[in-house]
């Protein structure tokens, strides 16, 4: 159950933001193969909906935006290669219903968000930033059953609310919640990605180096270009640290490739869209 909102919290405005293509793969995969009369695939339009209705219960927004990613190559692609490589091709009954989507959002007057070259991720970071500074009394919910948003949440001005199984278990993360689970803030997850890589992006990062040895590094080090700046100036420290030699190696092996993997696991805020409230 997501926690009761706190009394700040309920001063002020709610700005959710509809991660939709992770709503949909998670409902699509969670809920069986339902059909309408006429044979078209419905279950992840049925799995949006009810987790729609119930994040309008739990949530109580004042506003609602859905965010697309779009079918062509984003700049991450154009930059890697191998991005998202070994993924499986989004299945048709699947694409149907993404399309389908678009219909039930305009049936509801939900704005949908979606620019060329950039993912829905990079919607939400770009919105989220925006309302952060020219916004400061809305609060804005993040709704995804993609991970990679934890990077975004701020305080508790912008926070995320997932789907911790299928899509009735679901779970808020605020900044603190973030440091309960990984030990480091928001501000530290593409550094954590850089290090250890995302198998389901494709996201290479330093190979030997997982989870652990990641955080340890983060924790101790800051972020990836400090880890670097420290190296460069005296591995010592790392020693000192109880960091393995092998380690230091695979770091300097492979700099260029750690640095590269942060910069595909950073969601951007800073996508060509302006977002404005209602009025």
């Amino acid at each position: 159950m997501p926690k009761t909102p706190s009394k700040k919290q309920e001063q002020k405005k709610i700005l959710v933001l509809l991660d939709t293509h992770a709503i949909l793969h998670r409902a699509y995969h969670a809920v069986p193969d339902f059909t309408s009369s006429l044979g078209v695939p419905t279950g992840a339009l049925y799995g949006l909906l009810n987790m729609f209705l119930k994040m309008l219960s739990d949530l109580k927004p004042d506003y609602v935006v859905a965010c697309y990613d779009l079918p062509q190559p984003t700049f991450r692609h154009e930059t890697y290669d191998g991005y998202k490589k070994g993924r499986k091709s989004t299945e048709d009954s699947l694409k149907i219903q993404i399309d389908e989507s678009r219909n039930v959002f305009h049936a509801l007057s939900i704005p949908m968000y979606e620019v060329p070259g950039f993912e829905a991720d990079d919607m939400l970071g770009t919105i989220a930033e925006q309302v952060k500074h020219n916004y400061p009394d809305i609060q804005v919910i993040i709704v995804s059953g993609d991970m990679d948003t934890l990077q975004l949440v701020f305080d508790d001005q912008i926070i995320v609310y997932t789907m911790k199984k299928g899509i009735h278990e679901t779970m808020i993360y605020t900044e603190q919640d973030v440091v309960n689970r990984f030990s480091f803030g928001p501000e530290f997850i593409s550094d954590y990605k850089g290090l250890r890589g995302d198998p389901s992006d494709n996201i290479i990062g330093v190979p030997g180096i997982g989870e652990k040895t990641a955080t340890e590094l983060i924790n101790k080090f800051g972020t990836i270009e400090k880890i670097y700046e420290q190296l460069k100036k005296d591995p010592e420290p790392f020693i000192k640290a109880g960091i393995k030699k092998r380690t230091i190696e695979l770091l300097i092996e492979h700099e260029d490739t750690a640095q590269f993997s942060k910069i595909l696991a950073t969601i951007r805020r800073d996508a060509p869209v302006e977002f404005k409230l209602p009025t």
